[in-house]
């Protein structure tokens, strides 16, 4: 006659059942676990394709000349101030009401255009800051690929190096030269003749003039940024009259 297990025996086999039992809702709910993840990664490798690459369109002429002042204004006190973070978030906000650029491709234009910026700040002469003229260009390749104007991408990304390095060698040019750069670009990027810009160009020009003429007698004022900004509305608001005129 067999004998009868013992008491160690009969815990070891209870456990080894328990354990056998528990094994399948266990590696059910680790499966559930890990095809969601799949599927949440899968939508977001999607949605990142398609605001990187899917189709968009920008009606150029309709973006909001307040808020596109507001931003500008708040870029500047950001870049004179230093405060990197804060004028990279304002230039993809800005990116987002001018262009209708979608959020993430917003972010990578935001950094081309802040690595010309860079480039260029390190500049101490023509060829130096022609270094900027690549990153400039794929800033304004990306702006073309959204654009319902046919504008030309390199002709663009030259003007906008003008205009910086007219106001960066502000003493070596004619009171009108940065005005007359600042409608140029204009002109190329909604083809349309750059004496329709005189007025907005002018304003804007006056507002950078503000600024740099304050800085150098040591320190842009409250005021001086209340009136920049009004300048800045009034050039945009000018801009957005021709343009839809």
């Amino acid at each position: 006659m067999a004998s009868s297990p013992t008491r160690v025996e009969e815990v070891a086999t209870s456990d080894s059942s328990a354990a056998r039992s528990d094994a399948p809702p266990v590696r059910k709910r680790r499966r559930v676990i890990i095809r969601i993840l799949l599927l949440i990664i899968a939508v977001l490798l999607a949605y990142t394709a398609l605001d990187l690459f899917g189709p968009r369109s920008s009606r150029m002429r309709g973006f909001d000349p307040n808020e596109v002042a507001r931003l500008e204004t708040a870029m500047w006190r950001s870049y004179y101030d230093k405060q990197q973070l804060q004028l990279y978030n304002q230039m993809t906000e800005l990116l987002r009401s001018q262009y209708n650029l979608p959020f993430i491709r917003s972010n990578t234009v935001a950094y081309q255009a802040a690595r010309a910026a860079f480039v260029f700040k390190s500049g101490h002469n023509r060829q130096e800051y022609e270094r900027a003229l690549p990153y400039l260009v794929s800033f304004y390749a990306s702006v073309r690929k959204v654009s319902d104007i046919p504008f030309d991408v390199d002709r663009a990304a030259r003007l906008e190096l003008e205009w910086w390095i007219v106001h960066r060698e502000r003493d070596k040019h004619r009171s009108g030269d940065l005005a007359s750069a600042l409608a140029a670009l204009s002109s190329e990027l909604y083809q349309m003749p750059a004496e329709r810009f005189t007025e907005y160009a002018r304003l804007r020009a006056e507002a950078m003039t503000i600024r740099d003429t304050n800085a150098d007698k040591g320190g842009v004022s409250e005021g001086d940024w209340a009136r920049i900004d009004q300048l800045l509305h009034a050039s945009w608001r000018s801009l957005f009259d021709v343009v839809n005129g």
